[in-house]
């Protein structure tokens, strides 16, 4: 948020909650600042001991104290909305931004194309290698560049790893386009550095840990507001880094909501491009920075209520540089693919900003929100939109997904295991109830090939995406490049070869790469 519009935003957003919340009749007011400061104390009493930690839980203990002393709850309420408000917005400076987008790109570049100091003197002749040899931007391009200049994007990606917000961020500044205001979960600004970084690159903060409706209420409105005057919005549906390697299939709908919101509130002040779009990307990587502690959580029953890591790989520099080093040595790709862009209410939309039917139909989306020639706000309604645009987001996501080696020969391996233990379920396996087998290469390749041709048949279908340079390999080839990718990065490989044979040495990292292929019912 540019500092010049911080004070304006913040005024429209708390004044708008308070309204919100006192218009929903008698004894709401008391109700909503009641919840939130029982949660709030609870979060608090949980939190280890800081500076921030003891003033916000000195100025929950001033509100509740307040409150039973008869204050006016009004007034009460307007202060902790404020509260979350001014730790919500973010900062944006644009001498940050400018310094960040010239000389961050090409360190990256050289870093991820110089495998060794005679490649990066053998490359400095001829300028900064571009990422684009390593990240690979595709798909619907030139519709979110032209839709750009006739409305507001929310750009949806897909989440796996703390990287994302890196690989989106540059893919943004490469087409051209200009930074978008993004949600970054309050654990990321511990680190000095990045939170710098963080706070004038665009970055906002979202507390996962602040579950009550008043917080949640305040940060869907910042969204909202945003969104009216000029900024493109960046958020992760899924909500947090998915934990199995699968792409998303259920979508948190707050956010997604804040589109026919700020569509609505455009109309009604007759702005001149009132309109919204929503654009899907897909991340896909070879391998990810925090597999092994995002599948461990997961599988363990424990770990499915943990809805934040704070001490996963991407927390180690160490981890960073050897995932890096991975990426360099093996030329390793990173997919960046933009889906069909769709309007709040679900509909395509062509590279003119028009919203078309199944049939390929133009469709007025005013009349959505109309109610007798009137703008009309129905929730349940604006719900029901909601709903079904996430549908079309998932669709996308899985539509777009472009299956590498590694998860190629993962979902080759699982299966054989499967084969090779009947009856046996997958946790069961895990936990050494069954065999783990090593096999031989031709029935590995074998199963790769299979596996390959039901893709390409799905592909063919325009319902998921390939790594095109697989077309140009047989199966032993991509056999070959997964064993090199699981056999550089993590400590616990996922799959070695072993003498004349192939072996699964790690279940569980074997089962995140191989959930990439789930929901296409190979």
């Amino acid at each position: 948020m540019r500092k010049e519009h911080r004070e304006r935003v913040l005024i429209e957003v708390t004044t708008r909650v308070h309204a919100n919340i006192v218009g929903q009749g008698e004894g709401a007011v008391e109700r909503v600042l009641s919840d939130a400061i029982y949660h709030e104390r609870r979060r608090l009493d949980a939190e280890h001991g800081n500076g921030q930690v003891a003033g916000q839980r000195a100025f929950w203990r001033d509100i509740q104290a307040r409150m039973r002393d008869g204050d006016d709850p009004r007034k009460l309420i307007m202060r902790a909305i404020q509260n979350h408000a001014e730790e919500i917005i973010g900062r944006f400076d644009p001498r940050v931004y400018t310094v960040a987008t010239r000389l961050i790109p090409p360190a990256l570049g050289l870093l991820l194309n110089a495998a060794t100091p005679r490649k990066l003197l053998g490359r400095i002749p001829n300028g900064a290698p571009n990422l684009r040899q390593n990240i690979i931007l595709q798909g619907h391009i030139t519709a979110l560049q032209r839709l750009h200049d006739r409305g507001r994007i929310i750009l949806v990606p897909t989440h796996l790893s703390h990287l994302d917000s890196v690989v989106v961020g540059w893919a943004l500044h490469e087409l051209g386009l200009p930074p978008f205001a993004y949600g970054a979960g309050l654990n990321l600004f511990t680190n000095p550095m990045l939170s710098f970084f963080m706070h004038n690159l665009g970055a906002y903060k979202v507390d996962r840990k602040k579950r009550h409706d008043l917080y949640k209420d305040v940060l869907k409105e910042y969204c909202t507001v945003s969104l009216e005057q000029g900024y493109d919005n960046l958020f992760f549906p899924g909500g947090t880094r998915g934990r199995s390697g699968a792409v998303e299939s259920h979508l948190k709908m707050g956010l997604l909501g804040c589109g026919v919101t700020a569509y609505q509130n455009n109309l009604r002040a007759r702005r001149p491009q009132p309109r919204v779009f929503i654009v899907p990307a897909t991340l896909s990587y070879h391998l990810v920075l925090e597999a092994e502690t995002l599948i461990d959580d997961f599988l363990q029953e424990v770990g499915k209520s943990r809805y934040i890591i704070e001490d996963d790989e991407s927390t180690e520099p160490m981890k960073v540089y050897q995932f890096v080093r991975n990426i360099i040595t093996l030329n390793s790709r990173i997919y960046c693919t933009f889906g069909k862009p769709l309007d709040p209410f679900g509909n395509d939309v062509d590279e003119e900003g028009i919203s078309r039917d199944p049939h390929g139909r133009p469709v007025d989306i005013s009349r959505y929100v109309m109610d007798q020639g009137e703008l009309q706000r129905d929730e349940q309604r604006d719900r029901e939109y909601t709903r079904f645009l996430g549908e079309r987001i998932v669709q996308s996501f899985h539509r777009e997904n472009v299956i590498l080696s590694t998860h190629l020969l993962a979902r080759a391996l699982w299966d054989l295991l499967g084969a090779a233990n009947p009856g046996i379920d997958m946790y069961r396996l895990l936990g050494g109830g069954g065999r783990v087998l090593s096999f031989p290469p031709h029935e590995v390749i074998d199963r790769v090939a299979r596996l390959k041709q039901q893709v390409d048949a799905l592909a063919a279908q325009h319902r998921i995406r390939i790594d095109p340079q697989l077309n140009e390999v047989d199966a032993a080839a991509v056999v070959e490049e997964a064993l090199l990718h699981f056999a550089t990065y993590h400590e616990r490989k996922v799959a070695v070869r072993v003498g004349d044979r192939i072996a699964p040495e790690d279940l569980p990292l074997l089962v995140y790469y191989s959930n990439r292929l789930n929901g296409y019912e190979l």
